[in-house]
């Protein structure tokens, strides 16, 4: 039986021009557009946090599936690089750097793929509700 549980709410408040200020939990995120898309960089953009999101979660699902597998990994890299296709990304590319112990790559690479909440949310179908409430 599948265990349903619900996410902190992200709220994401326009401060002007492209630019929004991004609140959860106890946590704040400015996001703009560059200055070449009509923004003031004054943050990352919205798809650069996405892969930022992808990256940091493959990251810490990495460090979970080594201590699982009682392997000791010093640092971690991930980096992910989106190719954009009109209004989407139609691949995204992850660059993991770690220094996996010989023959246990494989394993933990795909342990880290199977618990990873937002590499397994892009690469299923998500329904995106939209609805309209008042401001107060």
């Amino acid at each position: 039986m599948s265990r349903s549980r619900v996410s902190a709410d992200v709220v994401s408040t326009s401060t002007h021009g492209y630019a929004a200020r991004v609140t959860v939990r106890d946590h704040q995120i400015t996001v703009d557009e560059p200055e070449d898309d009509g923004g003031t960089d004054q943050g990352p953009t919205p798809t650069e946090l996405l892969l930022a999101a992808l990256a940091s979660c493959y990251t810490l699902a990495l460090r979970w599936a080594a201590e699982r597998r009682d392997v000791r990994l010093g640092n971690i890299q991930v980096t992910a690089t989106g190719s954009y296709e009109q209004l989407r990304f139609n691949r995204i590319r992850l660059a993991v750097c770690a220094d996996f112990p010989l023959g246990e790559a494989a394993a933990i690479l795909r342990d880290a793929s199977r618990v990873c909440y937002v590499s397994n949310t892009l690469a299923g179908d998500v329904c995106i509700d939209v609805t309209v409430n008042e401001l107060g």
